[in-house]
């Protein structure tokens, strides 16, 4: 765990994500919640869930029975004719975009309208709670993700995906109505995709802070050889066009962390980016970051007191006395759950 936390957790997002999931809500028409971003758990399983007469239902090898009208942003209409099957995972791009690209394990902050192929039904939806919805592709029911993979920022997706990439595993979801082969219809707006690496319009800094220099996309940092600055330093060196970060917000980043002196204390270059809490963050971190937008790689210069650490810090080895220097990559911003 990176020490600046005060600052990071990698897994911290993880847990706020299936919290969410567990308490969701479900659409009003239907009284029932089953969200997508909960990963089948054998725990959950249900007694009473049974085998889904749409078991008896030929399984389609395509889409084209389902229609879905409406603009994206906003709730869809979703038609078919019940029951529906699918013979596994498929999915169709309604309105592309080529936006980022998400991957199997990006974070995520979507739109999304779960239909019963079985029922026709809907079981879940995010749009009439007001805000969308955001977690890991790696901690999804097995169909979203495998719909997602690979799909950009900015598109409405239709995903269909049978039992076994469902909730089979977890014996249905008996709340929101869901029985064991149960095919899953979803209309998913793609609002975010975390990013691989800064992507922007590049920022001149002014003098005597610094250089960063970059050699495929690790930073690499050349402090002058001048005194320390006395107050805190937020440079921005790229301008993403993302969301602004917020007080609160949970971010995913690739960061440097060094003293003055250049001695390195931590990086994830080359590794898995982290996660960062902004309400826990380092003062002077929290103060860098706020009110920067998704896509910027920032440097951040830390003088000693009060906006890092006044009494120093164990591990890494931090002297109270020493001046720190961040370059941060925001890749992912999310509200806090």
């Amino acid at each position: 765990m990176p020490a600046f936390t005060r600052a990071l957790a990698v897994a911290g997002l993880t847990c706020s994500v299936l919290a969410l999931a567990a308490c969701g809500g479900g659409d009003s028409t239907s009284g029932q919640s089953a969200s997508p971003t909960a990963a089948p758990s054998s725990a959950a399983a249900s007694p009473s869930a049974s085998a889904s007469p749409s078991s008896t239902v030929k399984a389609s090898d395509n889409l084209s029975a389902i229609k879905v009208s409406g603009d994206y942003g906003k709730a869809p209409k979703v038609s078919f004719k019940a029951p529906f099957a699918i013979d596994k995972t498929r999915t169709e791009v309604l309105k592309p975009s080529n936006g980022p690209v998400a991957t199997a394990s990006s974070m995520v902050s979507v739109n999304y309208y779960g239909v019963n192929g079985r029922t026709g039904k809907v079981f879940d939806q995010s749009y009439e709670r007001g805000a969308p919805v955001a977690f890991s592709l790696a901690q999804v029911v097995p169909g979203f993700q495998k719909g997602l993979n690979g799909q950009h920022q900015g598109s409405r997706v239709l995903i269909a995906m049978p039992g076994s990439d469902g909730y089979d595993s977890s014996g249905g979801n008996a709340q929101a109505g869901i029985n064991v082969g149960d095919t899953l219809i979803f209309v998913v707006d793609i609002e975010q995709v975390q990013l691989s690496g800064p992507s922007g319009s590049a920022v001149k800094p002014k003098d005597g802070l610094p250089t960063v220099t970059d050699t495929k996309g690790v930073p690499t940092v050349t402090v002058p050889k001048t005194a320390a600055p006395k107050t805190l330093q937020v440079q921005p060196l790229i301008k993403g066009s993302g969301p602004k970060v917020g007080e609160t917000d949970a971010v995913t980043i690739n960061y440097l962390w060094q003293t003055w002196d250049g001695r390195q204390l931590e990086t994830t270059y080359g590794q898995q980016p982290a996660s960062l809490d902004m309400s826990k963050a380092l003062s002077g971190l929290k103060k860098g970051l706020v009110g920067q937008t998704v896509g910027s790689r920032v440097l951040v210069v830390v003088p000693p007191g009060s906006d890092g650490y006044p009494d120093g810090n164990a591990k890494p080895k931090v002297e109270k006395t020493d001046t720190l220097v961040f370059v941060v990559d925001i890749l992912f911003s999310q509200p806090a759950q």
